[in-house]
């Protein structure tokens, strides 16, 4: 106890530790000599094997990994501190990882919600102008994958020819060729025969040159608009507005690739991502789909199914 009183002093009066983090400090040391106490041993004589028990005894108590991790990080400057007072003359955090946090999962949209979502954007469309823009935004959203910035900053040059294609540029100036479905086509057509109602020659003549031009500064929409417009459009296709972003989307048109059957390097491409690790999160659809196959259709799980 004399080592963790020594320690709270040093960040205290050395590094100016609140009141609050020093009373985390202590209860996360005691819980640890707790731990150890059970075991006839104390913080002084803990192990490498000892601290490592004592986060499989966290994890197994159901401790969230950002949990462990701060109790193992309050573990390592206390025993740098024992360390470098000589009361140690070894660390036993040391070559001990930090539990990983759980990468979460993108929010998607089922094949159904989206279906609902155009369907309402149909409905728009066919009321307003402002119905056309919102029913060409989604299209192509979900039709290219696209992220929001790479929307909003379309040029109109780039939906000209009649190609199945789109030029983006991307992250880092990157270009790309993403695809561009019959329905998307037709919805840009749509909209490009009211699109002169949105842009204005008064500002800097900037908004000749967008997609999706707007009268503000930036001479285009902007994000915070489009996702404005996609909230509402949720709460008309039913849908819970929380569950509906531009990114959103672009996950969904990713996740429902996967599911398709398409390969991991093709939608990688698609996203414009950079590293194929980062498109490995899609690959959790394939995952359930492949376990949900076996357990449908391999011999010996139907034999199970049969006699529960």
């Amino acid at each position: 106890m004399a080592g963790i009183e020594a320690f709270l002093d040093m960040m205290s009066a050395e590094r100016g530790a609140s009141r609050n983090t020093l009373e985390a400090y202590r209860r996360d040391l005691l819980a640890f000599e707790t731990h150890l106490a059970r075991q006839g041993l104390s913080g002084n004589k803990a192990t490498r094997e000892h601290v490592k028990g004592y986060l499989a005894h966290l994890a197994a108590q159901g401790s969230a990994a950002s949990s462990q991790a701060r109790r193992l990080s309050t573990l390592r400057q206390y025993y740098a501190f024992l360390y470098a007072e000589g009361r140690r003359t070894d660390d036993p955090t040391s070559a001990i990882d930090s539990p990983r946090r759980a990468q979460p999962l993108p929010k998607i949209l089922s094949s159904e919600e989206v279906s609902a979502l155009i369907e309402a954007a149909r409905r728009e469309a066919d009321e307003s102008a402002a119905g056309r823009r919102l029913l060409c935004m989604l299209e192509i959203l979900y039709a290219s994958g696209l992220r929001v910035s790479e929307l909003v900053t379309l040029p109109l040059s780039a939906v000209r020819s009649r190609e199945a294609f789109l030029l983006v540029t991307g992250k880092g100036r990157k270009e790309r060729l993403v695809p561009v479905n019959r329905a998307a086509r037709e919805a840009i057509e749509g909209y490009l025969a009211v699109r002169e109602k949105f842009a204005s020659s008064g500002v800097r003549g900037g908004t000749q040159r967008f997609l999706f031009p707007s009268s503000g500064g930036e001479g285009h929409l902007t994000r915070r608009r489009c996702h404005q417009l996609l909230k509402d459009l949720a709460v008309k296709a039913g849908i819970h507005p929380d569950k509906l972003s531009p990114h959103v989307l672009r996950h969904a048109f990713a996740t429902h690739l996967v599911e398709g059957g398409a390969d991991l390097r093709s939608v990688q491409t698609l996203l414009g991502h950079a590293d194929i690790a980062t498109t490995q999160i899609y690959t959790h659809v394939a995952n359930a789909r492949l376990k949900a196959t076996v357990t449908g259709s391999h011999p010996l799980s139907r034999t199970r199914a049969k006699k529960t």
